[in-house]
């Protein structure tokens, strides 16, 4: 483990689309015995197959659509309007109860959907000030908010692709654990 891993105590994982960003945090929040909260996104595909929209989840259960084909809506990406009350509703109060609530705070995605939400981005930058491990994905490609995240000194960005995915969980793993048993975060 390197010395700069101990000063940083928010992890942000950034990959291209589908190479198990939410996977990953699913399987390191599995394997420790730690409060987390906040949430994770996941697609919605309908009967076909076809990706229809996508889902926010609390960890606690909550969940809403976020964005999907169907919403009307004047903010969108793509063929997908986005529903800001339903990441205000769901990721944002996730995040405010686990600032308050648990060790762990978990924010997957800090992504170009969630940032229509300035409700959203200021619980973002009030978890990555707090003393707890944030643990989450950001965008992979820099607009202004995230480019400003990137290059905070208390976090570390690492990029994940299908094939280094063995290697980045293992660190995460010793990573985190490492953080716990010093009582950083």
């Amino acid at each position: 483990m390197k010395k700069d891993d101990l000063i940083t105590k928010n992890i942000l994982i950034t990959g291209n689309p589908g190479v198990g960003k939410t996977t990953l945090i699913q399987n390191i929040i599995s394997k420790f015995n730690i409060s987390a909260g906040g949430f994770y996104t996941s697609e919605v595909r309908d009967e076909e197959g076809k990706r229809w929209g996508f889902k926010i989840t609390s960890l606690d259960g909550n969940e809403s659509i976020m964005a999907s084909v169907e919403i009307v809506s004047k903010y969108r990406i793509s063929r997908y309007g986005i529903d800001v009350a339903s990441i205000d509703c769901v990721g944002v109060t996730a995040i405010k109860e686990a600032i308050k609530h648990n060790d762990f705070i978990v924010i997957d995605e800090i992504g170009r959907m969630e940032l229509f939400s300035k409700k959203f981005q200021d619980a973002a930058i009030e978890a990555l000030d707090s003393p707890k491990i944030v643990f989450g994905t950001i965008t992979a490609k820099d607009i202004t908010f995230t480019k400003k995240i990137k290059e905070r000194q208390d976090t570390k960005i690492i990029t994940l692709t299908r094939q280094n995915f063995p290697e980045i969980e293992t660190y995460i793993e010793r990573l985190i654990s490492r953080k716990a048993r010093l009582g950083i975060g």
